[in-house]
C-alpha cells in the first residue's frame, strides 16, 4: 500500500472551508479513481496547517492518479493562496484498535534515518512502540509511512480525544527519544492535529 500526502498552510479562518472542500469535492473524486483506498485530513486550527493523505493499493495506482489529483490540488492552492508540499510514501504499518469518532486527534512524528536502516526501524516500531500504545487509554490507531529513497518516516498515532492524547505526552516524549536514539534516527518534527476526515480503508498490516 502507498500514500500521497499534501500539506498546505491556510489562514486559520479558512480551515473549515478547506475541510468542506476536501469532504465534498476531493474525497469523491479520489474515491472514483482506480486503486484508491480512501482519504484522511489532519488540521491544526491554530496555525492553519492541513495534511491530506490519499491511500492507494499500488505504487502504479498512486502515480496514475497524479494528473487528476494535481488538477484538484492546483485549484485548491489558487483558491486559498497557498503552495502545496507533496510527498509519496510506502505504508509500512497500519493498525486500528478502535473506531475513530468525532473529536479524534493525532500526533505525528517525522524522523530521518539511513535508508538502509528502515527495515530494522519497521520491526522495532512494531515490537517496541505499538504494545505501549495499545495499553494507552483512548488509543485508536497508528500508522508508519516511509520513504525508502530518502530514509524519511512519518508516524501518526490517533487518539479518541485531545485529553487522551495530552495524557500520553510526557511518556510519549521519553519513549520517542529513547527509540530514536537506539535506532539511529533524527527527530525532525512533532506536531498535533485534529482528525477532520478519516476515510482510509487501508487493510491492517499487523
Amino acid at each position: 500500500m502507498y500514500a500521497r500526502t499534501t500539506t498546505v498552510r491556510v489562514g486559520p479562518q479558512h480551515v473549515d472551508e478547506l475541510v468542506a472542500l476536501a469532504r465534498d469535492e476531493l474525497m469523491p473524486m479520489v474515491a472514483a479513481l482506480d486503486g484508491s483506498v480512501g482519504l484522511s485530513l489532519l488540521v491544526d486550527r491554530d496555525t492553519g496547517r492541513c495534511i491530506t493523505t490519499s491511500a492507494w493499493e499500488t505504487e502504479e495506482a498512486m502515480h496514475s492518479s497524479g494528473p487528476s489529483v494535481r488538477e484538484s490540488r492546483e485549484r485548491a492552492a489558487e483558491r486559498f493562496g497557498t503552495t502545496p508540499e507533496v510527498r509519496e510514501w510506502e505504508i509500512a504499518v497500519l493498525h486500528r484498535a478502535h473506531r475513530v469518532g468525532d473529536g479524534a486527534c493525532a500526533r505525528v512524528t517525522w524522523t530521518a534515518t539511513d535508508p538502509r536502516n528502515l527495515d530494522a526501524v519497521i520491526d522495532a516500531y512494531r515490537q517496541s512502540l505499538m504494545p505501549w500504545w495499545e495499553q494507552s487509554d483512548g488509543f485508536c490507531s497508528n500508522s508508519l509511512l516511509i520513504d525508502r529513497r530518502d530514509g524519511l518516516c512519518a508516524s501518526c498515532v490517533v487518539f479518541e480525544t485531545r485529553e487522551a492524547m495530552a495524557h500520553t505526552r510526557d511518556q510519549f516524549t521519553t519513549l520517542r527519544e529513547e527509540f530514536t536514539q537506539r535506532m539511529g534516527m533524527e527527530i525532525l518534527e512533532v506536531a498535533e492535529f485534529d482528525l477532520a476526515l478519516a476515510h482510509l480503508r487501508v487493510p491492517e498490516t499487523v
